[in-house]
């Protein structure tokens, strides 16, 4: 639960980096906050939530996010957006224009980009769209920083009438410390100002900006040499001098507690003559940073020697371990490479990730693999990517948000003469649907594809945690909304409405032969599945099942609906009298887990699995 402070004091409580960051917005005075979820950034929103005095939404991506924090800075009120960094791809278009056009009350845009890969595509360096976009950049190293630092971006905001990327990375999203936090300053909006040749974007209006905009750049330049966001540390081993940002800070001041440090709080622009000074305290310097060389880079063309990525790994986090090796390395001590980046994979016990017991999206995915030699699937990003794993299979290529569309009419349109009589099929989520599935839906009806479209609507954002979108009826705050239409939405973007179905997933028979019906028509088509996920307060459990080992033959065909809550006991390969071998496996099923859906049991030739008796949870023969 968040802590508010009263008027005048100081809190002293512990904080990962996006409780702590959402801390600092509402302090800061925001009056308008909003985001898409999207892992590590998710919980940033959701924190903010709870505050009061300010309006908080999930939006339906992070463009419209981006451009509602931009609406309410230009009426004059501070205001924030979140998103992980590929959602800065999808928001790009708005603010690479808000940045010539400037700001009215203070606008910052909180990117969490994943390092390492813990739940995402691509490994994306969010500090390039400073660079790209004239905007500061500050890079947080712990929970206190990320509080601190999005309040003084507030103010470098309004100082410099431009927006302001904080960046946060998996690393400092997700790690708690001690926070000391303070009150909230009200800053009651200022209202908008009616300036047509700074707010409305026409090329003449914008040529005249971007002379704005080089200024400000060199306004920026000289202010980061005095900002005390970068800061150097002192060493007694002054054989190397490190430059370094964000949590690779930390790493560094783990690993070599005697080697003087500099500290980027403020990364861009780059504090280039102040680094310079801090070169000549030095022997040399090791630019460590995660993930693409770009210090580096900049130190080399301001004719700074610099070394990095020659003893650095040019993905993944800069653990400590890895510094250490470095500066080993440079200093001629050297040492075997450390597992990690860079190093030999270590050994651990393997832990794929798999769908939910009883989760709606079993039973599409146990149909689509058997037709994945009658289709070419094509999938999208969310819980239902896990399709592409053991034991179904049944996903041929996953990119990113929405591209299941524009990528199935692709694949329709571009299909070899071999595979004329293929079908496509295409997998999107609800929350992906909404977020950027609409536009791809209507170029496959505008330009007549033939795709089949399985739309697994789960009443959620289920791969972030199960957050609220506008196809749910309830708003961040859990109050009622408008619920859009999906049967309404996919027949106004043409579809045809006798191709356009709801059906319940569990019901697997008539699932499987609504797709095989469905897949045989030359017209777009849409299956709507619609249970809700498990892990939300709408979806209801039923009693359990459990397997009768006297019944069960060991066909194993319940394995390949995915449950996890089924378990093999015993694998044994058996010579039938025609000399075939099977590979036999016998199974329990955990009915503390089990939800009851019955996947399973439509699965089970011999009649093995049966509920169990819901007082006693004692099991009976079929």
């Amino acid at each position: 639960m968040n802590v508010v402070a009263k008027p005048g004091s100081q809190t002293h409580t512990l904080m990962s980096g996006n409780e702590a960051l959402a801390r600092g917005v509402w302090e800061a005075g925001a009056r308008v906050g909003c985001a898409y979820p999207g892992t590590p950034s998710t919980e940033i929103l959701e924190n903010l939530s709870r505050y009061p005095d300010m309006h908080t939404h999930w939006s339906v991506n992070e463009k419209t996010s981006v451009e509602v924090a931009i609406g309410a800075s230009v009426a004059g009120s501070r205001s924030f957006c979140a998103m992980k960094h590929v959602g800065m791809n999808v928001a790009s278009d708005a603010f690479m224009s808000q940045t010539l056009a400037g700001v009215g009350a203070g606008l910052v845009i909180a990117v969490a980009d994943d390092v390492g890969f813990s739940s995402s595509q691509n490994e994306q360096d969010s500090r390039y769209w400073g660079r790209f976009g004239h905007m500061p950049v500050l890079e947080p190293s712990d929970s206190q920083e990320a509080y601190d630092m999005v309040k003084a971006a507030f103010d470098l905001s309004e100082e410099f009438d431009t927006p302001v990327i904080v960046r946060m990375t998996t690393r400092i999203c997700h790690v708690k410390g001690l926070v000391t936090v303070g009150e909230r300053i009200e800053r009651p909006s200022t209202g908008f100002t009616r300036d047509p040749s700074r707010w409305v974007m026409v090329p003449a209006h914008a040529k005249a900006r971007q002379k704005v905009q080089l200024e400000r750049d060199k306004r920026l330049a000289a202010h980061v040499e005095d900002d005390p966001l970068n800061y150097a540390v002192p060493g007694t081993d002054t054989r190397i001098g490190i430059i370094a940002s964000g949590p690779a800070f930390m790493n560094v001041r783990e690993a070599l507690p005697d080697v003087p440090a500099f500290k980027l709080g403020l990364s861009h622009p780059l504090p280039v003559e102040k680094i310079r000074d801090f070169a000549q305290t030095v022997d040399r310097l090791l630019v460590v940073e995660e993930t693409e060389p770009l210090v580096e880079q900049e130190l080399h063309a301001a004719g700074i020697p610099a070394h990095g990525t020659d003893v650095l790994p040019r993905y993944g986090e800069m653990a400590p371990d890895i510094v250490l090796a470095a500066v080993r390395e440079l200093n001629g001590e050297g040492e075997p490479k450390p597992a990690g980046a860079g190093g030999p994979a270590q050994d651990v016990f393997p832990r794929p990730p798999t769908m939910c017991v009883g989760c709606p999206h079993l039973p599409p995915y146990y149909c689509l693999s058997r037709l994945t030699k009658k289709a070419t699937i094509v999938g999208d990003i969310g819980c239902y990517t896990l399709g592409a794993g053991h034991p179904w299979r049944a996903l041929d290529t996953t990119t990113c948000m929405g591209a299941s569309m524009g990528m199935a009419l692709g694949m329709d349109l571009g299909r070899s003469e071999a595979e004329k009589d293929k079908a496509v099929i295409g997998v999107i989520g609800d929350s992906t649907f909404l977020h950027m599935g609409m536009q791809g839906l209507l170029e496959i009806t505008y330009n007549k594809g033939n795709v089949t479209i399985l739309l697994l609507d789960n009443s959620t954002t289920g791969m972030t945690g199960g957050q609220e979108h506008a196809g749910t009826g309830r708003d961040i705050h859990g109050e009622a909304s408008p619920q859009v239409d999906f049967i309404k939405i996919c027949e106004a973007l043409g579809v045809n409405p006798e191709r356009i179905h709801t059906a319940n997933p569990y019901e697997m028979p008539t699932l499987f032969k609504l797709l095989k019906e469905e897949i045989k028509h030359p017209e777009p088509s849409v299956i709507i599945t619609n249970q809700p996920c498990v892990l939300i307060d709408r979806f209801n459990r039923h009693t359990p099942f459990a397997v009768v080992d006297e019944d069960c033959t060991g066909c194993a065909n319940c394995l390949n609906v995915g449950c996890p809550a089924i378990h093999v006991t015993k694998r044994e390969t058996v010579t039938k009298d025609n000399g075939k071998q099977v590979d036999k496996a016998w199974v329990t099923i955990d009915t503390q887990a089990c939800t009851g859906c019955d996947l399973c049991q439509k699965t089970c030739g011999p009649g093995a699995i049966v509920r169990v008796d819901p007082v006693t949870l004692a099991v009976g023969h079929h």
